[in-house]
């Protein structure tokens, strides 16, 4: 059986498509993950479901939505790129239908340096809309202006210029490279349990099952997640520009570290973790049914 080819216009397709579905179904959860991370000192929220409860009550169910246009918008290009690169890379790293180890971790390690030019602009200004609520008075339903993604980005590039927009790159670097280096080889083999391997790792990964793709997808996301964490805690907290009161600000990463260490332990490296893995999961779990459904190519098939 000869390798099966996927054109990149597919590739994009899927990865943006997949990028749709899963932000929509896991956004709220995205939301309470980045005002749990942000807490300092004064906890407005005892968890994941106390957030949730507490925003709705104050904005409204739509609440629990607010940044959500930027990343429909920008997760599109931002997830099509992750697996396309990803895919390419394996592809080019190849030999003989057969990838190694390490060839699996480097492929994941392009993939997640790709996607930091659209991650980057994504998160910043994801973060200051989402964390907007946790600032404002927590009035039933009282209108409070709030920022928009527009007025932001106007206010970034007259201030500061297009750094602005990637406050914040070197923090997502470290959090998405090491992330693609333990998801994309995790789900590889993870997805490829119990197959003949004689074939090639392609055609290996296509024969997988509905459930198997998902599955894999879901657990391979979910540890990687979990994993980088406190690399995430570390870009919430340095992207965010408003602070409440008594909050800190940081200078870089390594202050960033040195404070949250010093003032609020180890533990708090963790925050917000369950939601990343709850986030995280689904939203690789939809991707990689969509990527290897071939919704790229179907629709080519239709439209071409």
């Amino acid at each position: 059986m000869g390798e099966k080819k996927v054109s990149l216009p597919a590739k994009l397709i899927n990865g943006g498509v997949a990028g749709l579905v899963g932000v929509t179904c896991v956004f709220p959860i995205d939301l309470a993950k980045t005002r749990l991370q942000n807490q300092q000192g004064i906890q407005v929220y005892k968890g994941m479901f106390d957030c949730l409860a507490k925003t709705v009550r104050s904005e409204g169910y739509f609440g629990c939505y607010r940044g959500a246009a930027v990343n429909l918008t920008l997760v599109t290009p931002e997830k099509a790129i992750k697996l396309a690169a990803n895919d390419v890379f394996r592809q080019k790293l190849s030999k003989d239908g057969h990838l190694p180890l390490w060839g699996e971790v480097l492929a994941g390690c392009g993939a997640g340096t790709c996607q930091v030019v659209v991650t980057t602009p994504m998160e910043m200004l994801k973060i200051q809309l989402q964390d907007a609520g946790r600032l404002a008075d927590p009035q039933p339903f009282v209108t409070v202006c709030r920022p928009s993604a527009t007025s932001i980005t106007a206010q970034l590039l007259k201030t500061r210029g297009l750094a602005g927009l990637y406050r914040g790159a070197g923090a997502t670097l470290m959090r998405d490279v090491p992330f693609s280096m333990i998801y994309f080889p995790l789900f590889a083999n993870l997805n490829a349990l119990g197959r003949d391997s004689a074939g090639s790792q392609a055609e290996t990964q296509a024969r997988a099952p509905f459930w198997q793709s998902f599955a894999a997808g879901c657990s391979a996301g979910s540890v990687a997640a979990v994993a980088v964490t406190p690399l995430d805690v570390i870009k919430t907290r340095l992207q965010t520009l408003q602070k409440g009161e008594g909050e800190d600000t940081y200078r870089g990463i390594v202050d960033c570290t040195r404070r949250i260490l010093e003032r609020e332990g180890p533990s708090a490296f963790l925050k917000g973790a369950t939601c990343r893995a709850l986030v995280i999961a689904p939203l690789f779990g939809i991707a990689q049914v969509v990527y290897f459904l071939g919704v790229g190519e179907t629709a080519l098939g239709i439209f071409g």
